[in-house]
């Protein structure tokens, strides 16, 4: 079987702000993502927990796409400086996939 090298980008960001993170990745050269809840975590301002929240505020999201590593640098661009005024982090890591045509 052979793999194909791609990058995997994560983003962490408040849930209020999912939307118009997804009008940014619509506009870059992504093909797809994947949005997840974030449950809990614990990073620079202490624990948190997102047990009994009634509203979205302050509830976390996590956006993973997957895409070639050339495209990388431009998708990050436009997402950081929407992140560069927000809570959130964003993490690049190599990834091998199977099915080069999806990326």
């Amino acid at each position: 079987m052979q793999t194909h090298s791609k990058k995997r980008i994560e983003i962490v960001v408040e849930a209020p702000l999912l939307k118009r993170l997804i009008e940014l990745l619509e506009e870059s050269p992504v093909n797809g993502f994947t949005v997840l809840p974030a449950i809990s975590g614990y990073g620079h301002e202490g624990s948190w927990d997102r047990g009994g929240q009634v509203s979205d505020a302050g509830q976390m999201i996590v956006v993973v796409c997957i895409v070639d590593p050339g495209r990388v640098e431009e998708i990050v661009e436009s997402v950081y400086e929407f992140l560069s005024r927000q809570i959130g982090i964003v993490a690049i890591s190599d990834v091998e996939v199977i099915r080069t045509d999806k990326f």
